[in-house]
């Protein structure tokens, strides 16, 4: 490991504002799960360290008039812990549940999650489905843009030096939307994806209305299966209809094969992830319809 400097960062503002500073040759630390490793391995030799984690501001958790705004630095298990999260996109809370262990969870950040552009990252699926986008503060001033611009590719974001992930943001017209998250490792706790998915969507008269599938793991980055999100819209919710959804979605997918499972064993997680998380979106559907009428 070479020799850096360090900051604290004060505020958002002044986090900008040494970021402008720096450019390229700055690192932002959060929860350090993913950096202190890279730093450990020489993988990036910044010249400063520019630690954020401290900004209370980025870690709130709360609906506003253009939806549901989830600070950077939450943590996972602070989205787990939330009561508007839970109440609303329990799927979300799926999704951190399954990211390592406990001490991962306690320390890692959504955004941290997100920038580090896996494939087989699990936050990234159930908030593309959800259409979600991303607050970014830059010396150039704030901008708004969809989730789905930031991969570029095999952790490879669309950011620029001396950007900063404020917050993600789960649009109203999303709120309350059914949805749900499945993922499939090779062991029960702390395991890297071999394949996850997210599918959300709203009832309409027995049909689905706005239907999305979000895929990790099998692609370069996670992505969605817009044929199959197309096969469903307007269509009536059945059984077959989901599994069929699930299968057009695996061969939208690109998945490789490695040491871990072949090409062709992913495909076919793929349509049984996809059909289990419309069964388990639709039964939220129905749990929230009883509520409702009770």
């Amino acid at each position: 490991m070479k020799a850096f400097g360090y900051v604290s960062a004060k505020d958002v503002a002044h986090a900008v504002a040494l970021l402008g500073e720096h450019g390229a040759k700055a690192r932002i630390l959060a929860g350090g799960t993913d950096l202190l490793v890279e730093l450990k391995h020489s993988v990036h030799n910044p010249q400063v360290i520019v630690d954020v984690s401290r900004l209370r501001e980025l870690r709130t958790i709360a609906v506003a008039e253009d939806g549901l705004h989830i600070g950077a630095l939450a943590t996972h298990g602070e989205i787990m812990a939330s009561p508007i999260v839970r109440d609303m996109f329990p799927a979300l809370v799926e999704a951190a549940h399954s990211i390592g262990a406990v001490q991962t969870r306690n320390l890692g950040t959504l955004g941290g999650n997100l920038i580090t552009c896996v494939p087989s990252m699990d936050s990234g699926p159930t908030l593309l489905a959800l259409d979600a986008s991303l607050t970014v503060a830059s010396a150039a001033g704030g901008r708004r843009m969809p989730l789905a611009e930031l991969f570029v590719g095999p952790r490879k974001t669309s950011l620029k030096p001396g950007d900063l992930l404020v917050d993600i943001v789960i649009p109203k017209e999303s709120l309350g939307k059914p949805a749900a998250f499945e993922k499939f490792g090779l062991r029960k706790g702390q395991a890297l994806a071999l394949v996850n998915a997210a599918a959300a969507f709203f009832v309409d008269n027995g049909s689905f209305k706005a239907p999305r599938i979000a895929l990790g793991a099998v692609a370069p980055t996670v992505m969605r299966a817009a044929k199959a999100e197309a096969y469903l819209d307007g269509r009536k919710i059945s059984a077959e209809a989901m599994a069929e959804a699930g299968r057009i979605a695996s061969t939208e997918a690109k998945p490789i094969s490695d040491f871990r499972a072949s090409a062709d064993y992913r495909r076919d997680l793929i349509a049984v992830l996809v059909k289990r998380c419309f069964a388990n979106a639709h039964a939220r559907a129905t749990a929230k319809d009883k509520e409702l009428v009770a």
